[in-house]
């Protein structure tokens, strides 16, 4: 039974999941930004045919290179996981979870492994547009890998596509099209992919910023920074819109992670979006007196239009959530906790009585069983919740990502504003503390895209699978050691790898471009 599972290998088995993954996702996002900065820069080689952009496109491809080889590593790992420390979860939904990341090696990897060969060793071998074809489509294939494992991170957030088979106790795929094109998994891959261009974009003006700070290399300093402050400014400003777009999604989906974003315990019409505040560490559960928010700064009904699309729409808070009987946009009442918890037991118990019916034969019981599991079906993962705290993710941490990300994301559209208006009406090379100030931004880019990975994961739980499977369930059953001790092992190791990754970076940035780009202007 479930409530005989060790709670700490539950833990230990999602820390070392979190791991991976916050690792991988070091890797990721200056994959996918410096892929789209590459190939412009190709691009203007070839149709201008100055070896200026040719070894200043080199250079940023030797970064990209570096960084592409550590992330793969990574990534590797993250996929075996879910068949060592979640077999539960990939047996249960492995049909459906199964296709996006099969369809991701399949074609996406292997298809930016053809041509990655071909970018890095193919500049006098090929034809200069083969060669340009051959590095937009091994960014290409690094965005369609992306788009699957997004497409299957999406399924998690908000499941489609897919019936329960009692017979084989597995959730299995019936619509392959609302699966991959889910209105959920559409807006995450272009607020993921764009983001990550933010990053791409901050990172070669800050190692540019260190260049015009140690006077070297201005012209392909000053060259970069422009195409990468116009990808950057684009991306941010799609990244904000495709933001407020998944936080409707959310508010209609995962209405629980919204309101652990807020610190929304009690739900009301006309809400007020949170701006800055602080969380009451004193406040444990959902059901006390104590005040959630020791100071706050709102935006008056934002909240309310950013989940209702309305300035006097209801959003439902923690207690709302658990205590149910709120109105719904259909005009009925939302059930309580207890009593989907109450339906996921019946489904579950109806399952068993199917599967002993099938067993001895008895048709009619079997029937009578598989109708009590339908009725019941939407609420199967519920069954497994001990109590409905369980049901709370966690508020300060939610909290406090979400205004890290915002704020940051703000700051980004303003600092790319800066150099646009400084790189052609000013002189960028005499500004110091902007220089600095880009450079500095390199963490901060990386931090913001972390914290939008903490909100989106944490924010789901107490689910691997929103409402179908918490992770209680999906763990599998291991020895709380072993995994203990792997978490361990990874973390030696990735950081072994991050380390020598940024050591191999900095050489290569040390070291500066050949050719023509080591000249100043």
């Amino acid at each position: 039974m479930i409530e005989n599972i060790d709670t700490s290998l539950i833990d230990w088995s999602r820390a070392q999941f979190a791991l991976t993954a916050i690792y991988h996702w070091l890797f990721v996002p200056l994959t996918l930004g410096l892929a789209v900065i590459m190939g412009i820069m190709e691009t203007i080689y070839v149709k201008t045919g100055q070896k200026f952009w040719k070894h200043t496109t080199q250079f940023w491809m030797k970064l990209f290179g570096i960084n592409f080889a550590v992330g793969v590593a990574t990534g590797l790992i993250l996929e075996f996981e879910f068949g060592t420390n979640w077999s539960n979860y990939s047996w249960f939904v492995g049909d459906i979870f199964g296709a996006p990341l099969a369809i991701e090696g399949i074609l996406a990897f292997f298809m930016e492994a053809t041509f990655i060969a071909v970018m890095f060793f193919g500049w006098n071998k090929v034809s200069k547009r083969f060669h340009l074809a051959s590095t937009w489509l091994t960014g290409i294939g690094a965005t369609l890998s992306a788009w699957w494992i997004l497409v299957a991170n999406a399924w998690m957030q908000y499941p489609v596509g897919m019936v329960f088979n009692p017979e084989t106790v597995r959730n299995e795929m019936d619509n392959f099209v609302a699966v991959a094109l889910s209105p959920v998994a559409v807006m995450k891959f272009f607020h993921t992919v764009l983001s990550s261009w933010i990053v791409g974009a901050v990172f070669v003006i800050g190692v540019s910023c260190w260049y015009l700070i140690r006077k070297r290399n201005q012209k392909m300093s000053l060259s970069s920074i422009k195409i990468a402050t116009f990808v950057g400014l684009f991306a941010s400003l799609i990244t904000a819109w495709t933001g407020d777009q998944s936080g409707y999604q959310i508010a209609q989906t995962q209405p629980m992670k919204l309101a652990a974003i807020e610190g929304l315990y009690e739900g009301g019409n006309g809400m007020g979006l949170t701006v800055i505040g602080l969380i009451n560490p004193d406040k444990q559960t959902y059901d006390d007196d104590i005040e959630p928010i020791l100071y706050d700064l709102k935006m008056p009904k934002l909240l309310s239009f950013l989940a209702t699309r309305r300035l006097d729409g209801y959003v439902p808070g923690i207690r709302n959530l658990i205590e149910g009987n709120y109105p719904l946009p259909d005009g009925s009442k939302a059930l309580s906790a207890q009593e989907k918890i109450a339906s996921g037991k019946k489904a579950i118990a109806a399952l068993d009585a199917f599967r002993n019916a099938k067993r001895e034969g008895n048709k009619q019981a079997e029937t009578k069983a598989r109708e009590i599991l339908q009725q019941n079906i939407a609420h199967f993962g519920y069954g497994y919740i001990q109590k409905a705290d369980q049901l709370i993710p966690n508020v300060p941490l939610n909290f406090y990502a979400f205004r890290v990300m915002v704020g940051l994301g703000a700051y980004f559209i303003l600092l790319f504003l800066v150099i646009l208006f400084i790189t052609y009406k000013k002189d960028l090379t005499r500004m110091k503390w902007l220089q600095w100030l880009c450079l500095l931004s390199i963490p901060l880019a990386y931090l913001a895209s972390q914290a939008g990975w903490v909100i989106a994961e944490t924010g789901r739980q107490p689910w691997a699978i929103q409402d179908m499977l918490p992770t209680c369930a999906a763990v599998s059953r291991l020895q709380t050691g072993s995994v203990q001790l792997t978490f361990f092992l990874f973390l030696i190791l990735f950081t072994v790898l991050l380390i020598a990754e940024i050591n191999i970076m900095l050489k290569a940035i040390k070291k500066g471009p050949e050719g023509e780009t080591t000249t100043n202007i």
